[in-house]
């Protein structure tokens, strides 16, 4: 596994770099990560705002999540590229979805969230364990 991960938007605008220090990865098949995405879920990975180092502007909007805590999507204003989630329930973590990454063999998610909001056409990956909400 590689100790730096760096990633960006399609278009290039917004860029990222931080130690590879993932928390934990994912899949969510929750409604909000759905629209975010325009599929059936979102694979993602979480790192410590501390550690991450961006540059462009990513720009979020507020929505409410299937738990009913706040949380902010990031996307670029250029491209309209998904890129980030954050919760008000985890602060100090922000998730950043595996396709912005340079490298995306590097990922490699470790559980499922929000199995039951998952769409017929796309459902969890059943090699995944479920994680408590």
């Amino acid at each position: 596994m590689t100790s730096h991960i760096t990633g960006g938007c399609a278009c290039g605008a917004v860029r990222y770099e931080a130690a590879n220090d993932i928390e934990f990865s994912f899949n969510c098949h929750c409604r909000k990560c759905q629209h975010s995405t325009g599929t059936g879920h979102s694979s993602a990975f979480a790192l410590p705002v501390s550690t991450v180092r961006v540059q462009g502007e990513i720009r979020e909007f507020e929505a409410g999540s299937d738990a009913g805590a706040a949380t902010f999507s990031g996307f670029c204003p250029i491209c309209g590229s998904p890129m980030t989630s954050r919760t008000e329930r985890f602060p100090e973590r922000i998730y950043f979805h595996a396709a912005t990454l340079d490298d995306p063999t590097v990922f490699s998610p470790m559980f499922t969230v929000f199995e039951n909001c998952a769409q017929p056409w796309d459902p969890p990956r059943k090699d995944l364990e479920p994680a408590s909400h």
